[in-house]
């Protein structure tokens, strides 16, 4: 059967090669459309989250009950540093009423709309309160009490009094809320017990739908941050502003992605056309490879876009990876080929494809299979994106290989085989003999440094966190980290976190003693008798009332006190304005419900509703976290602020709940960090076992993971010495260091055998497999390393740390490769001298 498979192989890719061609160009047709209409780009919050989080249920419960965190903000420095002079307030309210007058906006919050509250009292709630903009207004005496409110300082004026923010809250979509929940409601459902056919289909429709719309809101709140900007142009010219928010977040990830898609791929082909041009010296050596990487690009992204498979932050960078491995399975072709055609100048073409095919396509498959393992390893993450961009690399691999070993021959068919290379002793011959010598006659130092590099690999990776920030993603010279890191430190912190504090649970009643269920209709609620003197009725339950309030000061101040938290806002800063406009005197229970009763409802919506449900029975402190603090330990604080609102405040665990942005992506990170070992361990295993069933040798099964895995253990070493943690981008790297690390090991392994078997034994087979596959090891780390460079150059960290990391890897399992490997084939001999019969 393999026989037959391998003939029909040969005479359609020798004998057809241009049905070949025309295959491979109408596919690539069909690929470019459906790249152009159908290739997306994901950055939304719940791209960035993990798949079955508990906590994601519940914050997008909280978000129902108390208002969306999706919104924008915008800061107001005026460059006379006169914020309250009648001209520049001038100036902010046209800004204001021009932001107030986009379509998608729904409301603008400024310092010129909120309540001022100084000179209020209960009695005139009803009647309406005074605001910045009203005429007769003292300017500066607003400003003592934004700079002295604890609703208002740090939040919409900076202490000095010279910045202001402007909240500026977009229209939402109900259907992408309901398709949502619906969504989440039938995937629980799927996990828990299953989906019936008409479920199944449903949950199919309403992804479809879901998937659709999202796009479509994308779009829109990129336009929406266009015209915002817009807007803010107009008025750069008497003020310093920024733009800062989640929407804003989502928007410039698209945009930075895309440009780096665009650019850098780019710039990486064109670069790698260099290399190869210095390395081979020859025009097909330099096309042909080049455009089977872009062949194997363009259809990955045609199938992405055909399955309408959205590209998140995570996977952005899976076109440069297809060019990293395509560009290794072609470069070792073409070595072997140039060596073929070196040692039998008269053959003709076929022949030498078909020596070349039939040394490199079993190790070929072999380090195929390998890769598959690796990225397949990714899927098992639970989190959505890093899922995807496992499942996408496993397509892409098989692709890359399937491309590679049909349109290599195909390409190469018509064409003579020309003047044989003439081999020199070039840069890379000298530096794969160096290192031949180094194992033949330094084999102890050679040991010995990669025990210190195991240790030091060992020492770096237990400084290895998972600890990072969105503001740590972009240059500092970038508006978005300048507008992120000046609410962060002038305005009250830029990541929120909702502490969720429920009543008690009830008593349980006692059952009559006949037995009746039907008791409850008789039983009386412990706490209605604080309520009734009030008359509060039904609307104030638990915490609304004289004798929780301490407890709410408390907790407040508790949280307030925190090193890494900004901005507090809760219950407690809603009675302490009360406060102030009851002559200083708190409010007991029965004030508490006149001020509850008497307060208009757009006051209820600013000052109590975002902190307590209507039975009064559940609160919620609004907290803004400190991003930019680079003390920040996230774990550890959501940690320590449960524990100690269960041990200081007498609070049981079930009435403390944790939710907001900061929890979700905390719990992601958690996950990253404790799922990296058990991954690395099922990957090298499967390897092993791969090695064991290619070479039949269980030292190779020992021998052949080795390598990579000091090559991975040194890349996250080196990220712990470097301080770079560990995040949804950084977690790829060791997939991709095993991926590209096995395939030299499985080709230089191979070859090793060969010169083994074939050609004298172990003595000298260490410098003929480095004078040959050495080769064109050495050329794709150099080409792929230099290549990846550029990618320093760019504003988006994560693509900074990509390339650089990339390169790393690639020089620490070159190093693995040409060093321990093969010190530890010639110490362990695990192949036979002679070839069985």
């Amino acid at each position: 059967m393999w026989s037959a498979l391998s003939d029909f192989y040969y005479r359609l890719t020798l004998g057809h090669y241009l049905l070949v061609g025309a295959l491979l160009l109408a596919a690539l047709g069909a690929s470019v459309y459906y790249a152009v209409n159908g290739f997306e780009l994901d950055a939304s919050s719940d791209a960035l989250v993990l798949e079955n989080d508990a906590d994601l249920a519940y914050y997008r419960k909280i978000r129902d009950q108390y208002g969306s965190d999706d919104f924008l903000v915008v800061t107001y420095s005026p460059r006379s540093g006169k914020l309250f002079a009648p001209e520049t307030l001038a100036h902010l309210g046209r800004l204001r009423d021009a932001l107030r007058d986009m379509p998608q906006v729904r409301q603008v919050t400024s310092i010129l709309d909120v309540p001022l509250l100084s000179d209020a009292s209960i009695a005139s709630l009803q009647q309406g309160l005074k605001t910045l903009s009203d005429p007769g207004t003292d300017p500066q005496a607003a400003r003592a009490e934004f700079r002295n409110s604890p609703l208002y300082r740090n939040l919409i004026l900076n202490s000095a009094g010279d910045t202001t923010g402007m909240l500026v809250d977009l229209k939402t979509s109900p259907e992408a809320e309901k398709l949502l929940e619906q969504r989440s409601e039938l995937r629980r459902k799927r996990e828990a017990q299953g989906l019936s056919a008409e479920e199944s289909r449903r949950l199919a429709q309403v992804e479809t739908r879901y998937d659709a719309l999202k796009t479509e809101l994308q779009a829109q709140n990129d336009a929406n941050i266009e015209a915002v900007r817009a807007i803010l142009d107009n008025y750069r010219d008497r003020a310093r502003i920024h733009l800062g928010g989640l929407p804003m977040i989502s928007a410039d990830m698209v945009d930075f992605v895309r440009d780096d898609i665009r650019t850098f791929g780019i710039g990486v082909v064109a670069f790698i056309i260099a290399l190869l041009a210095v390395s081979f010296r020859r025009p097909r050596w330099i096309i042909m490879p080049t455009a089977i990487c872009a062949l194997v690009a363009a259809y990955m992204t045609g199938l992405l876009g055909f399955m309408d498979w959205r590209v998140t932050v995570v996977s952005s960078n899976f076109i440069s990876l297809m060019l990293i491995i395509t560009l290794s399975l072609v470069v070792h072709l073409v070595v072997r080929h140039r060596e073929l055609h070196g040692l039998r100048p008269d053959a003709s073409q076929a022949s030498l494809l078909r020596g070349t095919i039939d040394s490199k396509f079993v190790p070929s498959v072999y380090t195929v299979a390998t890769t598959v393992v690796s990225f397949g390893s990714l899927m098992v993450a639970d989190i959505r994106p890093v899922i995807d961009f496992g499942l996408m690399m496993v397509c892409g691999v098989i692709m890359a290989f399937l491309v590679t070993f049909i349109a290599f021959p195909a390409a190469l068919a018509p064409l003579a085989p020309g003047a044989a290379p003439r081999e020199t002793r070039d840069v890379t011959a000298r530096i794969n003999a160096g290192f031949a010598w180094l194992v033949a006659q330094r084999p102890r130092l050679v040991w010995a440094l990669f025990a210190a590099i195991v240790l030091a690999a060992g020492a770096g990776m237990t400084r290895l966190t998972a600890e990072n920030s969105f503001i740590n993603y972009f240059d500092p010279s970038t508006e978005i980290y300048q507008g992120m890191r000046l609410i962060d430190q002038e305005l009250g912190g830029t990541t929120p976190l909702d502490i969720v504090i429920d009543a008690p649970p009830l008593p349980e009643p006692e059952a009559p003693a006949d037995g009746d269920n039907d008791y409850e209709d008789d039983y009386e609620d412990p706490y209605a008798d604080e309520f009734d003197d009030a008359d509060l009725g039904p609307t104030a339950r638990y915490w609304f009332n004289e004798f929780q309030m301490d407890q709410v000061h408390a907790i407040h101040d508790y949280l307030d006190d925190l090193e890494a938290t900004g901005k507090v806002l809760s219950l407690s800063t809603t009675m302490r304005l009360a406060r102030q406009i009851n002559g200083g005197k708190p409010l007991d229970t029965f004030r508490m419900g006149i001020l509850y009763q008497m307060a208009p409802s757009d006051i209820k919506a600013q000052l109590i509703d975002p902190y307590m449900t209507p039975d009064g029975n559940q609160i919620r402190f609004a907290v803004r976290i400190i991003d930019s603090d680079p003390e920040l330990r996230r774990d550890a604080l959501l940690t320590t602020i449960k524990q100690d609102l269960i041990e200081k405040f007498d609070l049981e665990p079930e009435q403390v709940h944790r939710s907001g942005m900061l929890v979700l992506y905390n719990n992601v990170m958690q996950s990253l960090f404790e799922s990296q070992i058990e991954t690395l361990a099922v990957v090298f295993a499967a390897i092993m076992a791969m090695f064991w069933l290619l070479f039949r040798s269980p030292k190779m099964a020992v021998i052949g993971v080795l390598p990579t895995l000091i090559a991975a253990l040194s890349v996250l070493g080196l990220m712990g010495w470097l301080a770079i943690p560990l995040d949804i981008m950084t977690i790829t790297i060791a997939a991709i260091t095993i991926g590209i690390g096995v395939h030299d090991t499985i080709h230089y392994s191979d070859r090793f055998k060969f010169e083994v078997q074939r050609n004298g034994g172990y003595a000298g087979a260490v410098a003929r497999a480095h004078a040959s596959v050495g080769r064109a090891m050495f050329y794709t780390t150099v080409i792929i390393t230099l290549g990846f460079s550029i990618l320093v150059l760019s504003n988006f960290r994560p693509t900074i740390y990509f390339g650089l990391l990339t390169g790393v890897a690639m020089i620490f399992a070159l190093i693995s490769n040409l060093a321990l490997l093969p010190l530890m084939l010639e110490r362990l001999r695990p192949f036979a001298e002679q070839p069985s019969n």
